[in-house]
């Protein structure tokens, strides 16, 4: 069995041997590592032991993930069940969640996983295309196939419509009667279908701008904020004033400036710090009291690329 650091080193080589962006390593947060290949986006994080994370660091990962219009995907080795099987998904709190080979055959072939395991078994999404038009073509009922099948109507008319998943045994049991595969596989590379956001409830300069802000607790950066009105700006992520020293605030401009390259954000300092002027190595600093007297994002915007160029 692979050691935490063992698969994270090859998440890494396998990425960026097909092409990938890949950030540095951040394993002790709500990510570990963050990818992007043209305008596919993936945040991952790895556990040996999948059953290791908690719901909090789940919760802002897939936060993150809705921001940077990321595919959140955990990766582990094992369960409290045991090992991690080969092309099945598991799912924590919602976040998909594989095995390394599972990755390594999406990444280099292209080949998505299609059962996904639950509580009572193993499941599959069933392509209701193709038993309606098995149906159509051989003038069968919706009762007449179920009856085959040994479901009730009521559920092969939930598998036409994919109101419910099957259970593997059933989906095996429909190919042998339809002589094709009628199972979907389930790419987890694409951007998944966004959910709502959780924005920070203080009324704070930046959201007096138009933005969404979402203060982090497990990331290397303190806040990111992304226009209420738009998904096409680019997210703000930034290290706002929390009286830091010098010191640390350059140390924190590493990890700021290299995952802003990987998501296409703006990375920016919003802080007070009287001996820092206009940038903080090659990222801009805005001066909280400069914020406040910004009209709209416009302003903000036009000041962070000027001080970026300078």
């Amino acid at each position: 069995m692979l050691t935490r650091s063992q698969l994270l080193h090859n998440i890494e080589n396998l990425l960026k041997s097909q092409g990938f962006k890949t950030s540095d390593i951040y394993d002790q947060g709500s990510f570990d590592i963050v990818a992007r290949k043209n305008l596919q986006i993936l945040l991952l994080k790895t556990f040996q032991n999948i059953d290791s994370i908690n719901e909090s660091n789940a919760h802002e990962m897939k936060q993150l993930a809705n921001i940077f219009l990321a595919s959140p995907i955990i990766i582990g080795e094992k369960s409290r069940n045991g090992i991690l099987e080969d092309g099945v998904i598991y799912e924590r709190y919602d976040i998909p969640t594989i095995g390394f080979e599972t990755l390594k055959n999406m990444i280099l072939y292209e080949e998505y996983p299609e059962i996904l395991a639950d509580r009572g078994g193993y499941f599959v999404k069933i392509d209701g295309n193709v038993i309606k038009q098995y149906r159509e073509d051989y003038s069968m009922s919706l009762k007449d196939l179920a009856n085959l099948a040994h479901v009730s109507r009521a559920t092969m008319y939930k598998y036409e419509n994919g109101i419910v998943r099957a259970n593997a045994e059933t989906a095996m049991i429909l190919e042998e009667i339809l002589n094709t595969k009628v199972t979907l596989d389930i790419d987890l590379l694409k951007q998944p279908q966004k959910d709502n956001i959780t924005y920070s409830n203080d009324v704070n300069d930046l959201s007096k701008l138009g933005y969404g802000v979402l203060s982090t607790n497990k990331s290397p950066f303190d806040a990111v904020a992304k226009m209420k009105s738009s998904d096409n700006d680019s997210p703000l992520m930034a290290n706002i004033e929390k009286n830091r020293s010098e010191k640390t605030l350059k140390r924190m401009a590493i990890p700021l400036k290299d995952l802003s390259m990987v998501t296409t954000s703006e990375p920016v300092f919003i802080i007070n710090n009287e001996k820092i002027k206009e940038s903080l190595g090659t990222i801009p600093v805005i001066k909280s009291w400069e914020l406040k007297e910004f009209e709209n994002s416009k302003e903000l915007l036009k000041i962070i690329k000027e001080r970026k160029e300078n």
